[in-house]
């Protein structure tokens, strides 16, 4: 009898231990935003798939206004995720050696999410997937398809 409780004791405590070793996981969690398109996830540079926001530098024009989008698209990617367990899943790798993944905040899909915003294009050169939430924020004047912009490929190009 002295043995069993010894036993169910040892098997609670390596429970317990177990809990707190995968609490601690998820406390360490470390995410940093690098732009409207790329997140650093753990030290793991991540670049989303299918999609293409505006670079930092990047301004679009409103009402003869400058506009910083490149910089309000990453300000849309940080407040949707702060605070908030990120989910990605990894689609392989791009020339600069990024992973390419589709990132998720409670079942939400990150790409989708900023592209209906208007703060980033479906990138139809490597997906088809965003079409139509593009679609969606072009018909209803969101984000970047109220202003005068420069499409972020174009911009890279020049710059």
């Amino acid at each position: 009898m002295f043995l069993n409780k010894i036993k169910v004791f040892l098997i609670i405590s390596i429970c317990i231990i177990f809990f707190f070793l995968t609490y601690n996981d998820v406390k360490s969690y470390e995410i940093k935003i690098i732009d409207g398109d790329t997140i650093h996830l753990n030290g793991e540079k991540i670049r989303f798939s299918g999609i293409d926001a505006p670079e930092l530098k990047q301004t679009c024009n409103k009402n003869d206004e400058v506009v910083y989008c490149g910089v309000i698209a990453r300000e849309l990617l940080t407040n949707a995720i702060v605070k908030k367990k990120i989910h990605c899943i990894r689609e392989g790798k791009d020339k600069y050696k990024r992973t390419l993944a589709e990132c998720f905040v409670n079942n939400l899909s990150l790409s989708s999410f900023l592209v209906r915003e208007g703060y980033a294009f479906a990138y139809r050169r490597y997906s088809k997937k965003y079409i139509n939430d593009e679609d969606y924020a072009r018909k209803n004047k969101m984000g970047i398809w109220s202003m005068d912009f420069e499409y972020p490929w174009n911009y890279r190009k020049k710059n």
